[in-house]
């Protein structure tokens, strides 16, 4: 895999790459090592076979690059959110993404990426066992910096490590925000939802490094390093992440831009936008705010075909003071590129709504502080203890994402736009 001029061979969920300094392209100039090996085969038969052989071993080589043979791709997530059920898989088992990565190719890191994509399917269990609440709130994690010192916006590595394991062990499991936004909650039963968020694309939330063998490795104390090494300890912790980018070069180091941005798609992580000079929108114009969302639009598309760039965090919290400017914070085009904001996040206090909710506003939903440094009794860990008191209720699943389960008691506080849902009440003790 030829990346940022560079020969990467990619070796396992690790992130472990190695790279050829001797073979330095063109983006433009890249060739795939599979068309390279097709080559050769043309050649061959060219010899053996004639002009009439070589076009049936052509044919049949379009019909195997298809996926006419061998093992097929798992089913991906639609831009729509919707993806094929995968088969074969046991009613009961937690971990579904884990079941089915055993078909797949041995040591093939962009298979195994993409099942982290495939929408995992859990067994639906009697609310009143798991005491269902699909009303209850759940966390939208901001951080910012994953560095040294810990800081009022920076979380140290093993401090993250440690937040990602009291949050496995109290029963969260991440999903994505777009998910989130759009209602559609796959997690096991009796488990709640959680979203990770990370602001600015900085480097350390993204590095390669180079190890003492020479091979460049994702960096095992950045945000992706960690996210993915607790995935592979706990597979049904799946490492679903939202980072919001500004303009420039997204998590620095400007030869692995085109890698890491493929590489968070591609591992079931996302990219949000948070405009491309982290601009303070209170004074902004309808054209200037149009550029900053659009422009972030542009870049990925220069990296990543056809991703739609479709949530925002608001840099600083701040909206447009004008009414007829705010519109554009959920719709805008900028030299015809139209980007369209399902969800938007401010900075906030507290968890927030379930999607269900009667009071559930994708384009407002706020966010928990991710640190325990001058977060003045409304960090990740204060909400943490306002759920084991009862204060605070939190979601939790009955594992089936096409029904909404609650207590009876909670019934007037649904949607009532809710569409596609069996609702299944029950009575709580």
């Amino acid at each position: 895999m030829v990346v940022a001029g560079k020969d990467v061979e990619m070796i396992g969920l690790s992130g472990r790459f190695r790279k050829d300094n001797q073979n330095t392209v063109n983006k433009e100039q890249k060739t795939p090592r599979r068309k390279s090996g097709l080559l050769v085969l043309i050649s061959l038969l060219i010899l053996g076979l004639g002009i009439s052989g070589l076009f049936m071993a052509c044919s049949d080589a379009s019909d195997t690059s298809s996926g006419a043979t061998g093992n097929p791709m798992p089913p991906l997530v639609t831009d729509e959110g919707t993806a094929t059920p995968v088969e074969g898989t046991n009613a009961g088992d937690e971990d579904v993404s884990e079941a089915s990565e055993t078909s797949l190719p041995a040591d093939s890191e962009e298979a195994a990426g993409q099942s982290l994509q495939q929408v995992p399917v859990y067994e639906a269990a009697d609310p009143a066992s798991v005491e269902a609440d699909e009303l209850g709130q759940i966390m939208v994690l901001m951080y910012h910096h994953i560095r040294e010192p810990e800081a009022e916006w920076s979380r140290t590595p093993d401090h993250f490590r440690k937040d990602l394991k009291v949050l496995y062990e109290q029963g969260f499991r991440p999903i994505r925000l777009i998910d989130y936004a759009r209602g559609q909650i796959h997690v096991p039963a009796g488990t709640t939802p959680v979203v990770f968020t990370f602001d600015d694309g900085n480097e350390n939330n993204f590095r390669m490094i180079e190890d003492e063998a020479e091979e460049w490795i994702i960096d095992p104390d950045c945000a992706v390093g960690i996210l993915m090494a607790f995935h592979e300890e706990h597979p049904e912790f799946r490492p679903h992440a939202t980072f919001f980018i500004n303009g420039g070069t997204p998590f620095g180091q400007p030869d692995w831009v085109d890698f890491k941005l493929n590489y968070l798609v591609t591992n079931g992580m996302d990219i949000g936008n948070h405009t491309e000079t982290h601009l303070h929108l209170g004074d902004a114009s309808a054209e200037q705010l149009q550029q900053e969302l659009g422009r972030i639009q542009q870049l990925m598309n220069r990296y990543v075909d056809d991703y739609p760039v479709n949530t925002f965090a608001l840099p600083f919290g701040s909206r447009p003071s004008s009414d007829s400017v705010a519109p554009y914070v959920e719709r805008g085009t900028y030299q015809e590129v139209t980007y369209v904001n399902e969800a938007v996040l401010e900075v906030g206090w507290d968890p927030y709504h379930s999607p269900y909710h009667r009071d559930f506003n994708p384009h407002k939903i706020r966010r928990v502080r991710a640190s325990e440094t001058k977060v003045d009794g409304v960090g990740m860990y204060d909400w943490l203890a306002s759920f084991e008191s009862g204060s605070r209720r939190r979601f939790i699943s009955d594992g089936d994402p096409n029904t909404i389960a609650i207590p009876e008691s909670r019934a007037e506080l649904l949607r009532e736009d809710l569409e596609g849902y069996e609702i299944r009440l029950y009575e709580a003790p």
